[in-house]
């Protein structure tokens, strides 16, 4: 926002000092206006997790409906206060709100937020007949104009907010968005009708419109990638890829295409970030980016207000986690509200400014994929660029971990809890986006798998290595179990039963059907399942 600083002088005191007031002049007239320019401002989404009134109204989800579930008037007062804290601590000048019920209890908000010091003169909510929930935005800019953008007439297809402000001066139209989510029935093509309401009004626009698109538009940023065939009822055609156009030729569009992008291609912002930061929610236990900040080629023309590189950021405040280090959602169990939590998503926020663009020239292009083989990953601490596997042979597959090898004598490498899709004895070529080393143990933690190639025959695979390194299968050894340990040829090796419960008593005699060859401060084998191994005799 803009700051000023106002200077209150004495007329008298001015003409005791007549004979010095140049050094005032000169003080006002070439100091002052360094404190009238505008510093950056904060632009933000935030999905509060169903902020209800206790009012009936008869279109409450069940679990909000006043006098059941424990949901009443102490439980909204200590929900206004949890998301108050958080947008006091966030701290934005322009905030996009997902899942607020009405204008009271919007009305509430925005008052406890002035109670505590924080207030926002500036607010715009929709008014959709019917629906359970809606969307608003909070302004520290005057706003000159609103309207909502119809996308069905269902109570249940929630309208898309427009809110034109004047930052710093600068008209800005802000679309503040709430798309169906994937669950219950949440096919591609039901997003689709919420970005084609958007782009046809963003074609409407004039051609020099400055606008931003933001909130939870339950898709990830890499959705091109990563949708999941179960909703893919659009022929591979995704909302935010597709329509919005976050991607051309199929890949991400990256910051520097934008200052000479064409009109209607949009830049998403999470690209900002390291791959392992790429999150502000879990969906069915997997990380996901849901929330955005979408801009077009105009905030990056060095006109107007353009965006200031490498802004973009979740909010993480510790209060916003649990101890284990899970989101600290709103928390309802066993049918009723507990009175603890915020919500399930966190704030995502970006840095806007009336300065230009700064283009980084030795920003490195850092979601283009690289082929490479799997040596290469261990030879590497973090992954700079994506990696794409070819011909990657799954030749364990036990729950959501696997392994795989690109040939019988080449290396291995471990696939941990993001091998779902995948089947053994299957040949894919795979995009790798994370790894980590775990106590000595590489491991893949996040793929995308591009292509599947057929099977292949996997007794090749299963050749016993001329030397012990981890990320090799091992079949079809005998020994004896003693203290944790494997005594099988004259050596011993640590032995790990993923399922405590298998763990054979001392003396033991095992037939190791599969193990992997696995590493937790030192080589060791890991059985996954009780069809790994046989217990001979006792």
């Amino acid at each position: 926002m803009t700051s000023f600083i106002v200077f209150v002088v004495k007329f008298d005191t001015i003409i005791r000092i007549n004979h010095k007031d140049y050094l005032l002049r000169y003080f006002l007239l070439f100091l002052l206006p360094l404190y009238l320019v505008a510093k950056p401002f904060k632009v933000a989404t935030y999905n509060v997790e169903n902020l209800f009134d206790a009012t009936y109204q008869g279109s409450e989800y069940e679990e909000y409906i006043p006098g059941k579930h424990n949901w009443n008037q102490r439980m909204m007062e200590i929900k206004l206060n949890h998301i108050a804290e958080v947008i006091c601590d966030l701290d934005a000048d322009i905030l996009g709100l997902q899942e607020i019920e009405n204008e009271s209890v919007f009305e509430r908000l925005k008052k406890r937020l002035k109670r505590v010091g924080c207030a926002y003169h500036y607010s715009a909510i929709t008014h959709k007949r019917g629906a359970p929930i809606q969307v608003a935005m909070f302004s520290r800019f005057p706003v000159a104009k609103q309207k909502e953008l119809q996308v069905s007439i269902s109570p249940l297809v929630r309208n898309i907010l427009e809110v034109e402000v004047y930052a710093d001066g600068n008209p800005l139209t802000v679309f503040v968005n709430h798309w169906k989510s994937k669950g219950r029935k949440g096919v591609e093509s039901k997003r689709i009708r919420y970005a084609k309401t958007l782009q046809k009004r963003i074609d409407s626009l004039p051609r020099n419109k400055e606008y931003i698109i933001l909130g939870d538009l339950n898709s990830n940023y890499n959705v091109h990638l990563t949708l999941d065939k179960k909703i893919d009822d659009s022929h591979g055609i995704t909302a935010l890829g597709d329509v919005l156009h976050t991607t051309v030729d199929n890949k991400l569009v990256q910051e520097n295409q934008m200052p000479k992008a064409k009109r209607g291609i949009h830049y998403n912002t999470w690209q900002e970030l390291p791959f392992n930061q790429r999150w502000s929610h879990k969906f069915y236990g997997n990380r996901s980016t849901l929330d955005h900040i979408l801009l077009p080629s105009n905030m990056f023309d060095g006109r107007g207000i353009d965006y200031v590189n490498d802004s973009f950021g979740v909010y993480k405040a510790d209060y916003l986690f649990t101890k284990r280090g899970y989101i600290n959602s709103w928390k309802y169990k066993h049918g009723k509200h507990r009175a603890k939590g915020y919500s399930d998503h966190l704030p995502v926020f970006a840095l806007f400014d009336t300065q230009p663009y700064k283009t980084d020239k030795s920003k490195e292009i850092s979601n283009q994929a690289v082929i490479k083989p799997i040596e290469y990953l261990y030879t590497l601490k973090r992954l700079k660029h994506p990696v794409k596997l070819e011909n990657a042979v799954v030749v364990l597959k036990r729950g959501n971990h696997a392994i795989v090898k690109q040939t019988p004598l080449g290396r291995g490498i471990f696939l941990f809890g993001c091998a779902k899709g995948l089947k053994e004895g299957k040949k894919y070529d795979l995009l790798v986006q994370s790894i980590h080393t775990y106590k000595g143990l590489k491991e893949v933690t996040d793929i995308v798998k591009f292509k599947e190639k057929g099977g292949a025959s996997l007794g090749d695979f299963y050749q016993r290595p001329k030397k012990m390194r981890q990320n090799e299968i091992i079949r079809d050894i005998e020994g004896t179990y003693r203290g944790r340990y494997l005594f099988t040829n004259g050596i011993k090796i640590p032995i790990h039963f993923k399922n405590k419960h298998f763990t054979p008593s001392n003396g033991s005699k095992l037939k190791i059907h599969y193990a992997h060859l696995g590493y937790y401060k030192k080589l060791q084998l890991v059985i996954y399942s009780k069809k790994d191994f046989e217990i001979m005799e006792r």
